[in-house]
């Protein structure tokens, strides 16, 4: 495993496994410098949305890398405020203008919102029909909520991302299986939770370890369940610390001790409750 890295999503197309999330980066020279010094690092994908307001830097930031486009994958997602047919067609044409790319890799859903997100979906198939997008999912997508999508669609989500970590794995088991079973990647969002339990003794003993830190070790699970994962961060050094996760490996037994941290901790939106 390297930090380009690929898997294959159900329509064919390769995801690095390993990209950068940019929610918080500000719009200009923070979030345009964590792009570059990222693609400098070896990083090949990137995560943003249109509720970041920073869609402008990344594209930019790619645009005048030396970089060839087709090496880099991105990811962008439709707001809330924007379901339904007619909006969601309107907001990826937006989005894909923000970005001044030629086209746009991964389109999600943002968050299932209730009544109107299976007509928002039936715009996501048309969207995948154009040359501008390659691949379609959802984010926030529970059990209930992917259980209804499959029994309504005729192209399914290529990819689910939702918060994930060793201290909410167990009890969001179910989604993720009901996702492998689909062929739907699982990509992990919040993966460091935020930093709250970097002083978690049992971390930090698994850290020490491996000679790596709390970070690292978090990271590195998520790579190694098969799952896709996007630290955010801004500051090149998290940056730099964030992709040196790829000259160990962490053990069988550490990895099921990992799965076993699970407190049902959510450290942003829990879309459990809705319907």
């Amino acid at each position: 495993m390297q930090i380009d890295t690929t898997v294959t999503l159900n329509n064919g197309i390769k995801m690095p496994q390993f990209g950068l999330g940019v929610y918080l980066s500000e719009e200009g020279s923070e979030c345009y410098n964590a792009v570059q010094t990222a693609i400098d690092l070896g990083y090949r994908h990137f995560d943003t949305a249109s509720f970041y307001q920073n869609e402008k830097s990344v594209g930019k930031a790619i645009r005048e890398h030396s970089i060839d486009r087709s090496e880099v994958f991105v990811t962008t997602k439709l707001w809330n405020s924007d379901h339904g047919y007619d909006n969601t067609l309107n907001a990826f044409k937006e989005s894909l203008k923000n970005l001044d790319l030629e086209y746009i890799d991964l389109f999600l859903i943002h968050y299932p919102v209730q009544f109107i997100r299976l007509e928002t979906w039936k715009a996501m198939e048309r969207i995948l029909e154009s040359k501008n997008c390659k691949a379609i999912g959802v984010s926030n997508y529970m059990v209930h909520h992917m259980n209804e999508l499959l029994a309504n669609c005729n192209i399914p989500p290529a990819v689910n991302q939702i918060e994930l970590s060793p201290y909410c794995f167990k009890s969001r088991e179910g989604i993720v299986k009901l996702c492998l079973e689909n062929s739907i990647a699982v990509e992990a969002y919040s993966p460091l939770v935020r930093t709250k339990r970097f002083n978690d003794p049992k971390l930090i003993e698994l850290a020490d370890k491996y000679d790596k830190t709390p970070a690292q070790i978090l990271i590195r699970w998520a790579l190694q369940k098969n799952i896709v994962v996007i630290p955010k961060s801004s500051n090149p050094k998290r940056i730099e610390e964030n992709a040196d996760v790829f000259d160990f490996n962490i053990s069988a037994n550490d990895l099921n001790r990992l799965d076993n941290f699970d407190e049902n901790l959510i450290v942003c939106w829990d879309p459990m409750q809705t319907p």
